[in-house]
């Protein structure tokens, strides 16, 4: 669904702290901290992950998961490959796409 390195990459394209996305998704600051420390996926309450993801594309953001294609338009980042065919040890290319208002 999402990963912990997607969280943060995704405030930080925002410019957003911790506290500010728990508003946005009508979560605590301590949900959102201990979904960010996670490695890798993040796991936890499924109505929890859908309020992140819902408040992180509300604010302009797209998730992608590995080999998905990007349907957005605009600015972005993906991680891609390396040479080993692993992805820097994230395990997912994603694509963070800050859509301009």
């Amino acid at each position: 669904m999402i990963t912990s390195q997607q969280m943060r990459a995704a405030r930080a394209l925002l410019g957003l702290d911790q506290r500010q996305l728990a508003q946005l998704a009508g979560l605590s600051l301590p949900t959102i901290q201990r979904m960010e420390s996670s490695d890798g996926q993040v796991r936890g309450v499924v109505d929890t992950l859908v309020k992140v993801i819902t408040a992180l594309e509300g604010a302009g953001i797209e998730l992608i998961g590995e080999n998905a294609p990007s349907t957005g338009t605009g600015r972005g980042v993906r991680l891609s490959e390396t040479t080993s065919g692993k992805s820097s040890g994230m395990g997912q290319s994603i694509l963070y796409d800050k859509v301009e208002n």
